[in-house]
């Protein structure tokens, strides 16, 4: 497929500068593009780069003289680039129908134009939306909901009763609905708490490789609309996160905290129980959550303290030796100035 400058303008917002009838087949980094590909400048660092740049166009938020080629003046490359990159992404393999090879238990209504691989199992009354795609491997409980056009990669397990809103889309190896981490202690032995709530992951939501959504303890854990989480991910029992968060990989949510809206959390953070982070609040990466944060912080650390706070003190830390040195020295001289006294 190949598409004109002006085509691909229009469909983004932006605005020619140049010969708005180059033809575009795709899109690739500044370095790696060809004739015939278009690419961007996401940022100065990359100026250089625009030098040697082989693309037929490319995407900027100012004209630039770097560059002699047709230019697309728009006011965010980066986000222009993931649009761009959106028309030319190849189309998700379907396979045709339902394959013989899945099993479709009794009480389970199909969609329109669904796409079931083999080795797929659907348990009985389950709902499976119009358009929805469950790929090799792909394991749904009794009574589970997917909506339309749902992708569910394999090797993905969604246990009974889970509901998966639309245009979810699930990566390889994760597990919806698995048990809580619940138990109640009996002197040294300990009591499972059966975990008898559901998974509920609403609209537009991607969940990366490899994470696992605890089902609730009782009600519900809930992903709201727009979430976005990486892979290797635990969100445990009746956690509720907000929409359109950002979540990195190898985060870990304690059970029953509630993430805002808008939050974004730096890969490896680890956040206890019963707590709540308010809307907006950025999270640096390897932070250790302890209490609730409030709307709108920049928190780093562990345990979390105001970002620039904590730059300062890792600045500090590495000091520590220095000023453990300085401190003898001090004890050593103040010694010497006590027993003086004790002589006059």
């Amino acid at each position: 497929m190949a598409l004109t400058l002006k085509h691909i303008a229009e469909s983004i917002g932006g605005a020619v500068k140049g010969d708005d009838r180059v033809l575009i087949k795709g899109i690739n980094s500044l370095l790696e593009a060809e004739e015939g590909e278009i690419s961007f400048l996401a940022g100065p660092r990359f100026k250089d780069q625009v030098k040697a740049t082989k693309a037929s166009a490319i995407l900027v938020r100012e004209p630039t003289t770097l560059y002699q080629g047709p230019q697309v003046i728009v006011s965010d490359p980066y986000l222009a680039y993931a649009r761009v990159a959106t028309i030319f992404a190849p189309a998700i393999p379907r396979f045709s129908g339902i394959s013989e090879k899945a099993v479709i238990e009794q009480g389970t209504r199909l969609g329109n134009d669904v796409s079931i691989y083999p080795f797929v199992y659907v348990g009985k009354e389950s709902v499976i939306g119009n358009n929805v795609v469950l790929f090799p491997g792909v394991y749904v409980g009794n009574r589970v909901r997917l909506g339309d056009e749902t992708v569910i990669y394999p090797n993905v397990t969604i246990l009974s009763d889970c509901i998966i809103g639309k245009h979810v889309i699930i990566h390889a190896g994760t597990v919806i609905g698995s048990d809580g981490f619940g138990y109640a202690r009996d002197g040294d032995v300990s009591v499972k708490i059966p975990q008898t709530g559901i998974v509920e992951i609403q609209d537009n939501v991607e969940i990366g490789a490899n994470n696992t959504i605890d089902r609730a303890a009782l009600g519900r854990t809930l992903i709201r609309k727009g979430v976005k989480t990486d892979n290797l991910v635990q969100i445990g029992h009746n956690v509720v996160v907000g929409e359109n968060t950002i979540i990195v990989a190898q985060v870990g949510i304690s059970g029953s905290t509630r993430i805002g809206k808008g939050v974004v959390i730096g890969g490896q953070v680890g956040l206890v129980d019963h707590i709540e982070v308010g809307d907006r609040v950025m999270i640096g990466s390897k932070s250790g959550v302890a209490q609730s944060i409030p709307a709108g912080e920049v928190v780093s650390g562990i345990p979390t303290m105001p970002h620039r706070l904590w730059l300062r003190t890792r600045a500090h830390i590495r000091r520590f030796p220095e000023f453990a040195e300085k401190m003898k020295e001090l004890e050593s001289r103040v010694g010497e100035l006590e027993e003086q006294l004790k002589t006059e």
